[in-house]
């Protein structure tokens, strides 16, 4: 789905409604010493324990697009997700 690279959002800084600049959110790199990694490397990753097995989950096809909207005026910056699910976004 092609998103404009530009959009008129409301600002929760400025109060009003802005022009926004947007692009694409990525996730930062997971912390290497969360729970959930700790216990990812026990089970699956550590010592001679043979090959564990993952619980099997069938995971969704597609994700929401998030995108980080840059304010013009005040240039802080918010989250702006699109609610359906899509396969492929694109900035035009």
């Amino acid at each position: 789905m092609d998103i404009p690279k530009q959009i008129k959002d409301y600002c929760p800084k400025c109060k009003v409604h802005a022009v926004h600049k947007l692009k694409y959110f990525k996730a930062a790199s997971p912390r290497a010493l969360s729970w959930g990694t700790r216990e990812n490397v026990r089970k699956h990753k550590k010592g001679y324990g043979g090959k564990a097995e993952f619980t099997a989950t069938v995971k969704k096809q597609n994700k929401k697009p998030t995108f980080l909207a840059e304010c013009e005026t005040c240039k802080s910056k918010h989250y702006y997700r699109i609610s359906k699910r899509m396969k492929k976004t694109e900035l035009v």
